[in-house]
């Protein structure tokens, strides 16, 4: 798929999911409302995340030790696979990576930059003074990537891309990214591992309708709800003693 195709997918996608071509994406309001059940987990360093489609069930598995801007990142590259890949298979991702030797990731990658961090919305946010080759603020590119949720990496590869910096200029962006947030007054939650454990969706909801209908034993049901950090004879007894 090439580059502008890529691109006008990333655009329709936004538009099908009643986004603008330039507003941030809740990416877990988004999630929940698609039905895309997401699982975090802490995985080795090169596994970024996995897509999986069961029937008409979707699944995202996410890495959560990488901080929380690479993670959104991870999510809308899975997206891609989810919705956009014509070659679909489960797989291990290592998002960002952008190797043109494999198609997929490369496609799914570049998907994620436009879905994520639109070319619109960064034009926008950039004072017009600033528009120039390496003219961009430090403070300018802090302010997109906190309105975008993404990574620093993540968001200087859009400005190398639309040529507004050069690779010297990149590098020295890339500087000392958590110190530089937190000097202009900004929260470092964005790049910082984060969601660990966690499961965005009605998995929980699933496993007790099937306790309730009699499809799974009550040990089969406290080991599903187990596995979310759930313990439910822990709520029974609080429910007890109210």
């Amino acid at each position: 798929m090439k580059e502008l195709e890529i691109k006008q997918e990333a655009f329709e996608l936004r538009k099908k999911f009643g986004f603008s071509a330039s507003e941030p994406i809740r990416l877990k309001s988004l999630l929940l409302k698609e039905k895309i059940l997401t699982c975090f987990l802490k995985l080795d360093d090169d596994f970024s995340g996995m897509a999986i489609k069961a029937k008409n069930n979707k699944f995202i598995l996410i890495n959560s030790g990488h901080p929380l801007g690479k993670q959104h990142f991870t999510i809308c590259h899975e997206i891609y696979h989810l919705f956009i890949d014509p070659a679909f298979s489960t797989h291990k991702c290592q998002s960002a990576s952008f190797d043109k030797e494999n198609k997929p990731e490369y496609a799914a990658d570049t998907f994620a930059s436009y879905f994520l961090i639109p070319e619109e919305g960064i034009l926008e946010m950039i004072p017009k003074p600033e528009r120039k080759k390496d003219r961009i603020n430090l403070s300018t590119v802090i302010e997109i990537e906190q309105y975008y949720a993404c990574s620093r990496s993540a968001l200087v590869n859009r400005l190398l891309f639309l040529k507004l910096i050069s690779a010297e200029y990149k590098d020295e962006l890339c500087k000392q990214v958590i110190k530089s947030a937190k000097l202009h007054g900004y929260p470092t939650d964005l790049y910082l591992p984060g969601n660990d454990s966690q499961i965005w969706g009605d998995y929980g909801s699933k496993a007790k309708k099937l306790f309730d209908n009699e499809k799974i034993s009550e040990g089969h049901y406290a080991s599903i709800m187990a596995d979310i950090g759930i313990d439910i004879f822990e709520e029974i007894k609080k429910n007890i003693n109210q």
